[in-house]
């Protein structure tokens, strides 16, 4: 009976292994046509999951693309994916064929962490009106809260001022300024959305930038990867909890904010934050299913511009600082601007910038270089397209390689050195190329690339206005070398902040 037993269990295995084998030979003859883009040998039902490094996703894709091109595909087990590479083809995809790759994939984990498919925030929500109507919403209440004008550029400024006096109380002494950098670029998202203002001390601020850096690591590298092609795994009981806690932690916190500004809103005064005007948009969409206004999407809105709105920067400007101390010539060049132009008694503002080339072209040099997002978020496509003469069938999966445009030999004239010359002509001018393009391009380009530009220029100013940095006495030169995952930021090092004299 055993034997039995066993044998039968033995016909299930095989039996299981030949239907997934005809499911994976079935899923990858659908799209083997002639005109469809070349890529590695796949292994049955895995895809090319086990040949990608996940820790350093540019080289895996620099080496592919070496290889194959810059359209090539790849396999995620069952789901087809073409990986987009070089300036003519990824403004192909993104501008001429736009409307057609502007949705996103459905993604298993997402919508097991709680954004269901129809939810319709602003950077991981599907592509139609509901969308439209949600970026609609967040670049108006953005401008009008000062998005380009001089009250946001007061609020940066203040804060770049907390910032300078947080880094004084260092007293010259070795720190890391990571912590202290996320903890003022939050500070500003928070202002938007909620209207405060956090100490840096404060314990939320603590836990909260924690429990980011937490989701940010749970849902990029294999582990998620993988839940993403073989959905079916989420189901084993206290999986999903214990590999996600960091994502669920973050949002249940970003929840007693929501509702704490629930309690303390007026309805009858105007609004105080981003989120005020999104109550009250829902307010005046009562009774109305069409409308995308909803306790659901407002979760989804708050969530996705912390996440996006918040650590991009900050990562950004770790990198500018580690640069300054390995590029002590440009450090001194940029500060000579900064006293020409600014002086350092008043504070920067934006209105300098334009009197600024240097300054401006160390700014675009530190995003090109750091390339904190090689990846941009997925994209499918909605109906057949054609790429650099070959065929992407609707359906399939788009990765824009943004890493293989910002880093392209062919383009910049030194692509894997810090050189702020390529956005300068021979008359010392700033230049914008067109391969500039860390924000994206097209329909879903980052909509806070205009408060990103401000709080770049204005934290950037401010901090070498008032101190010059330094490589702390006895300790090795850092490395410029990126740590993945996403956002791709420095590895930890340490700085000296010495106040500057007047005069110099």
């Amino acid at each position: 009976m055993r034997l039995l037993a066993g044998d039968g269990l033995w016909s299930v295995a095989i039996f299981t292994a030949i239907f997934l084998l005809l499911v994976d030979l079935m899923h990858r003859r659908r799209r083997r046509t002639a005109c469809y883009p070349p890529g590695p040998v796949t292994v049955p039902v895995l895809g090319n999951l086990l040949q990608l490094d996940f820790q350093n996703i540019q080289y895996s894709m620099y080496k592919l693309c070496q290889r194959y091109g810059d359209v090539f595909s790849l396999q995620m087990g069952w789901k087809p994916v073409v990986v987009i590479n070089g300036l003519k083809a990824v403004r192909e995809v993104l501008v001429t064929c736009g409307e057609d790759t502007a949705d996103r994939p459905s993604v298993p984990i997402f919508e097991y962490l709680g954004f269901k498919p129809g939810s319709q925030g602003v950077v991981i929500a599907s592509y139609g009106p509901e969308w439209r109507e949600q970026r609609r919403f967040s670049v108006s209440t953005l401008r009008n809260f000062g998005l380009g004008k001089k009250s946001l550029e007061q609020w940066v400024t203040e804060e770049a001022g907390h910032l300078c006096d947080t880094f004084a109380d260092q007293a010259g002494c070795p720190f890391n300024p990571s912590t202290l950098l996320n903890k003022s670029v939050c500070n500003v998202i928070a202002s938007l959305i909620f209207a405060r203002r956090f100490e840096y001390e404060d314990p939320d601020l603590t836990r909260m930038l924690k429990l980011m850096g937490e989701s940010l690591k749970e849902v990029s590298g294999i582990i998620p990867e993988v839940l993403n092609s073989f959905p079916m795994l989420l189901r084993i009981p206290g999986l999903g909890n214990k590999v996600f806690e960091g994502q669920r932690n973050f949002m249940a916190m970003v929840d007693n904010l929501l509702i704490e500004n629930r309690r303390t809103r007026d309805p009858e005064k105007p609004p105080r934050n981003l989120t005020d005007a999104f109550l009250a948009e829902m307010e005046k969409a009562k009774g109305n299913p069409e409308s995308s206004f909803n306790d659901e999407n407002l979760r989804m809105v708050v969530g996705d511009l912390f996440g996006a709105g918040m650590v991009t920067t900050s990562t950004t400007l770790s990198w500018a600082l580690l640069l300054m101390i390995l590029h002590p010539d440009v450090q001194s060049r940029v500060q000579q601007e900064i006293d020409e132009v600014i002086g350092q008694v008043r504070h920067p503002e934006m209105a300098d910038q334009a009197r600024m080339p240097y300054t401006n072209a160390v700014i675009h040099e530190v995003q090109r270089f750091g390339d904190i997002a090689p990846l941009n978020l997925p994209r499918i496509t909605s109906r057949d397209i054609k790429v650099q003469g070959f065929l992407i069938p609707k359906g399939t999966t788009l990765l824009i390689n943004l890493s293989s445009v910002l880093k392209d030999e062919t383009i910049w004239e030194k692509p894997l050195r810090f050189h702020p010359e390529h956005f300068l002509d021979a008359q010392g001018r700033f230049v914008k190329h067109e391969a500039f393009i860390p924000f994206s391009a097209g329909r879903r380009a980052c909509l806070g690339e205009p408060l990103a530009r401000m709080e770049l220029f204005l934290f950037f100013t401010c901090l070498l206005q008032r101190f010059s940095f330094f490589l702390p006495s006895g300790q090795p030169r850092p490395s410029d070398y990126g740590n993945f995952p996403i956002p791709v930021a420095p590895s930890p090092y340490q700085l000296c902040a010495v106040m500057r004299q007047q005069g110099h």
